[in-house]
């Protein structure tokens, strides 16, 4: 009878122990004993279930002296979980390796002042050429993965995906086609090979790649959410290259793509999800061109994405200047 009456006590004392702390957190006190108080509510978060990852676009294409480093710096005051890129890091277009090595280390002094893990991708600028593929490989590993965090999966795809052919052609067309933009030899730019070759604009992959993604989005068919993203607008082709086979497998869950390589902020609804391209965190702006702007993306997880884009010149410190 004793002990009837001492568990009787003890689940007692615990139920008013929880309605005490659903009316009021322990850690927010006052002096108002009643009537009227001067806030909306004494319900806290007491432990987030949510998390936020930032995203920086394009650097290159015409990199901006200083613009990177101070996004890193206003980055580590925001505070994400982690940072993720959509490619374009370095300069590149090359296949001489000192000048690789010194543009990636430079690019790495810089990122390794986060105080958060950083995501690689690589967009045309890091994978112009079968030499700078094989460079990001001993640097880097594979140019396409994923990763899950919280139950959100991460689909980081490869848009310079192509058969070692097809990259030596656009390479070496881009080459030439830089030569009429430099006035080196005779032609109009718009009237260049490469000009019309799908893969400047819109990218390619591989049947390799889908079927990668195609297994990993079959190993995690119930996650929260799924993210994919990629330096150039995949989505946009519309042959077997393009996203289109990716996407049908996609329909089945809740996803948003993100991509980069435009220098120009652009948001839509495809499939009735979010497809945006950023703008940039340091690479060439188009003159005149009001959505040139330099960004970081704010992306705070909770039932779904709540995504914030965030102008490097409107992130001040304590001082109400741009950090160094």
């Amino acid at each position: 009878m004793r002990t009837y009456l001492l568990f009787f006590i003890i689940l007692t004392w615990l139920i008013m122990s929880c309605r005490t702390n659903e009316k009021s957190s322990p850690k927010f006190l006052h002096d108002i004993k009643e009537g009227p108080t001067p806030w909306t509510s004494e319900s806290f978060e007491i432990e987030e279930e949510d998390f936020t990852f930032a995203i920086i676009s394009d650097l290159n294409g015409g990199e901006r002296e200083g613009v990177y480093s101070t996004a890193v710096s206003q980055l580590n005051r925001l505070d994400p979980t982690f940072v993720l890129s959509v490619g374009d890091l370095i300069d590149g277009g090359t296949e001489d390796s000192l000048k690789l090595a010194r543009e990636w280390d430079s690019f790495d002094a810089r990122t390794a002042k986060f105080n958060m893990p950083f995501f690689y991708l690589g967009g045309n600028h890091d994978l112009t050429n079968p030499k700078m593929r094989e460079f990001w490989k001993n640097r880097f590993g594979p140019r396409y993965y994923h990763f899950v965090y919280e139950d959100v999966l991460f689909l980081m795809m490869d848009s310079e995906d192509y058969t070692e052919t097809r990259m030596l052609e656009i390479y070496n067309a881009r080459a030439k086609a830089i030569k009429i933009i430099d006035g080196e030899i005779d032609g109009v730019y718009e009237e260049s090979e490469y000009f019309s070759m799908p893969e400047r604009r819109l990218g390619g992959m591989s049947e390799n790649q889908f079927t990668y993604f195609e297994s990993v989005l079959k190993k995690y068919p119930k996650v929260k959410w799924t993210f994919v993203l990629m330096h150039k607008p995949l989505w946009m082709r519309e042959d077997d290259k393009g996203l289109g086979q990716l996407e049908t497998l996609l329909s089945l869950r809740n996803y948003t793509v993100i991509n980069g390589h435009f220098h120009s902020f652009s948001h839509r609804l495809r499939n009735n999800m979010d497809y945006m391209i950023l703008g940039t965190t340091g690479g060439s702006q188009a003159l005149g061109d009001s959505l040139a702007f330099d960004h970081v993306t704010l992306v705070r997880m909770a039932e779904k994405p709540v995504i914030t884009h965030l102008k490097m010149n409107g992130i001040l410190n304590e001082m109400g200047e741009i950090p160094d």
